[in-house]
């Protein structure tokens, strides 16, 4: 069975005070904003639209038991607050004690690191704990904004998405 999006855009175009669509329709975050900013209801038939349950493919029952280290993300609350950190760049002395710094800084912990140099060019994987009520947000601009173009990239991940992206 094909799956439906509704977007932003459908959202926009279709300029009316409700809008009705298939049962399993996936409402992106954004039509759903936007929808909201304008008083826009979003049916399903005759109910309201409920995001639909995702389809995990016929694998998934079998993966649960043989690869029970990488529980669903929603199951298991620390992942939370954990991220992945990668840097990638032209290496120099000081660049794990500059992103490290920025971590402590942040009240960050680096629970496991792991770092290689290949002809000049360092790869770079943090997986760090965040303190509490800590804003995931920030934390990933402020570790983003270490990234110079001719330097070194530095990116931020939930681990909840990267352990999604990393089942298969």
């Amino acid at each position: 069975m094909a799956r439906r999006f509704l977007t932003a855009e459908d959202v926009l175009r279709a300029n009316a005070s409700e809008i009705v669509v298939e049962e399993g329709t996936v409402v992106t975050p954004q039509a759903l904003e936007i929808a909201q900013q304008r008083g826009v209801a979003i049916r399903a038939g005759s109910a309201a639209w409920k995001e639909p349950t995702p389809d995990r493919g016929p694998d998934a029952e079998s993966m649960r038991a043989r690869l029970p280290h990488l529980p669903e993300p929603h199951d298991n609350p620390a992942l939370e607050s954990a991220a992945i950190v990668t840097a990638v760049g032209k290496n120099r002395p000081g660049v794990l004690a500059t992103i490290t710094a920025k971590v402590a800084e942040l009240h960050g912990n680096v629970n496991d690191v792991s770092q290689k140099v290949v002809e000049g060019y360092f790869h770079m994987i943090l997986t760090v704990e965040l303190e509490p009520g800590t804003s995931f947000d920030a934390f990933k601009t402020a570790l983003e904004c270490l990234s110079s173009p001719e330097d070194f990239a530095v990116r931020v991940m939930n681990e909840r998405i990267f352990r999604f992206m990393h089942r298969v």
